[in-house]
């Protein structure tokens, strides 16, 4: 077999051949119901592509684990995200649909909750399942601040974009990727950004309190990787330290 049908092969995987059916479903239901228009379409389809191929090639890594309930709830998600990065993407050219996209954005929020769950009931957590989830969750932070940006102003996108300048500097500072020590603190904080940007986004609340929200939501976030960046920080020079305690033991 050549690497070619190999590759081809492995774009096959029922998981994710399933992930991008479905989410081609979502956006042709949702240009029948929503008219979504070429941008809604041409982003909807660059995220299931882009979601199909980075799934895949993360799943040829981990050998033949099963993909796992919590993953496939994970997947599920995901679909809804590729429905409200569509209709975020439409909403620059025309008005977008408020009731569909806070709809699709509470189901995703909602599933947020359940996969865990199901991953402990099931017993099938896995770095690759909180890596998924991760960054399902970040995408869906960023294209929310994205959709308030336009009308509380472009400082809103530094939620959205905290994620991943931090994944950035990692690059440069290896000790940031160093692994966290679980924290409720931590995930409530993360879930606490989708609740207000979903609220604000609805059009619930009155100009003012919106700007007050979405500071405070940031502020949260900001304390949140402060808290972690400091923590890593903490670990790294006690391992700086042992390091120099074990050189000297070495060289007595």
């Amino acid at each position: 077999m050549t690497r070619s049908s190999t590759y081809r092969t492995r774009l096959l995987r029922p998981e994710t051949a399933s992930g991008a059916a479905g989410q081609t479903f979502l956006l042709v239901l949702l240009g029948m119901t929503t008219g979504l228009g070429t941008a809604g379409w041409l982003t909807g389809l660059v995220f299931t592509a882009g979601v199909w191929t980075i799934l895949t090639r993360a799943l040829d890594r981990v050998g033949n684990r099963p993909f796992g309930p919590a993953n496939g709830v994970t997947l599920a998600r995901t679909t809804f995200v590729g429905g409200v990065t569509a209709l975020v993407a439409d909403s620059f050219v025309s008005r977008p649909p408020v009731g569909v996209l806070v709809a699709l954005t509470t189901v995703a929020l909602i599933l947020d909750a359940v996969d865990g769950h199901v991953a402990r009931r099931t017993g099938t957590a896995s770095s690759l399942g909180a890596r998924f989830d991760m960054e399902v969750d970040a995408f869906l932070i960023l294209i929310l601040s994205v959709y308030v940006a336009t009308s509380l102003g472009t400082w809103v996108l530094s939620i959205g974009a905290m994620r991943y300048v931090f994944v950035v500097a990692a690059r440069v500072l290896p000790w940031l990727s160093g692994p966290l020590r679980p924290s409720v603190a931590r995930k409530t904080v993360a879930a606490l950004q989708g609740i207000i940007l979903l609220a604000v986004g609805a059009g619930i609340m009155p100009r003012v309190p919106a700007y007050a929200a979405v500071l405070v939501a940031l502020a949260l976030l900001v304390w949140s990787f402060a808290r972690d960046i400091g923590w890593l920080w903490c670990v790294r020079s006690r391992e700086n330290a042992r390091e120099v305690r074990d050189r000297m033991f070495e060289n007595a």
